[in-house]
């Protein structure tokens, strides 16, 4: 498995099992089961996606190392600020069953949309994370739907930048701007919903380059994100599609194929835009 080393030099794989919707307890243990079998070592979850009981139960029983798994958790909007990401790492913590994660994100910036003085809840949420992952109870930290004005502005007070910018990055949603700014300050990328909402998988341009190389729709959109050195967490609880998901490094896209997938126009994604946001959960 490829991986992408951090700013830090932690390295973690760039294909890893994303797991929002999934909170059935059994059917938790028979994923990570298939997904170890698999090959995949990247487990991302969030306070948010109310699994973090499960995931650490299915662990324990699987009985397989702790180092074995790169653990990424995200702390939720309902705990920024430096005490309250803290409270929210330690039952995070709890909840996985271990006293320490991988890779520790803050799920989403506060919307200028919603409140005036953004920019210091969250430099006030980041200092939480600079200390937890100093204190050694994480071994990276990140952001994610950061723009590159929210990171601009984390710029100027924070000690150390975010190692990983977790984002929704897709064909039809290439995020230019903000995928420069984090390739020039060393910030690693990770492509949430890499498939976007499943339209994109009967994009024209995708299915006859899928034709071409003798691959699903999805293999080609999730080499296209690898290619571009981003790290991927698709979510499926098919055991034939993780083996598909993680089956990206025996073929490659060219210049051209490359460049028809960026051309793409927006085709279907999540689409929610960090500064338009309304506060949920």
């Amino acid at each position: 498995m490829k991986q992408i080393k951090l700013s830090n030099s932690i390295a973690i794989p760039q294909i890893g099992l994303g797991t929002w919707q999934i909170t059935d307890k059994e059917m938790m243990e028979a994923l990570l089961g298939n997904a170890y079998q698999a090959g995949y070592r990247l487990i991302d979850t969030a306070a948010a996606y109310s699994n973090e009981m499960a995931i650490g139960q299915a662990l324990q029983k699987l009985g397989i190392a702790r180092k074995e798994w790169i653990l990424s958790d995200k702390v939720w909007n309902t705990y920024r600020g430096y005490d309250n990401v803290r409270k929210a790492c330690e039952k995070s913590l709890k909840k996985l069953k271990t006293d320490y994660l991988d890779l520790y994100l803050i799920h989403w910036p506060a919307s200028p949309k919603l409140y005036p003085d953004w920019a210091a809840i969250n430099a006030d949420t980041w200092r939480g994370m600079e200390s937890l992952y100093q204190e050694g109870k994480v071994r990276a930290i990140g952001v994610c739907n950061f723009k590159a004005h929210h990171l601009m502005e984390l710029q100027k007070t924070a000690e150390i930048m975010p190692m990983v910018n977790q984002l929704e990055a897709h064909p039809g949603m290439t995020q230019e701007e903000t995928t420069a700014f984090c390739k020039k300050g060393g910030i690693a990328l990770e492509a949430s919903s890499p498939l976007g909402n499943g339209q994109i998988l009967q994009n024209d341009v995708l299915k006859r380059i899928a034709v071409e190389k003798n691959k699903t729709v999805a293999q080609v959109c999730l080499r296209w994100a690898v290619q571009k050195d981003m790290v991927v967490i698709p979510k499926t609880v098919s055991p034939d599609r993780l083996v598909e998901n993680i089956g990206l490094f025996d073929f490659e896209l060219d210049e051209r194929e490359m460049k028809a997938i960026d051309d793409i126009p927006y085709c279907g994604g999540i689409g929610i835009d960090p500064d338009e946001a309304v506060e949920f959960g």
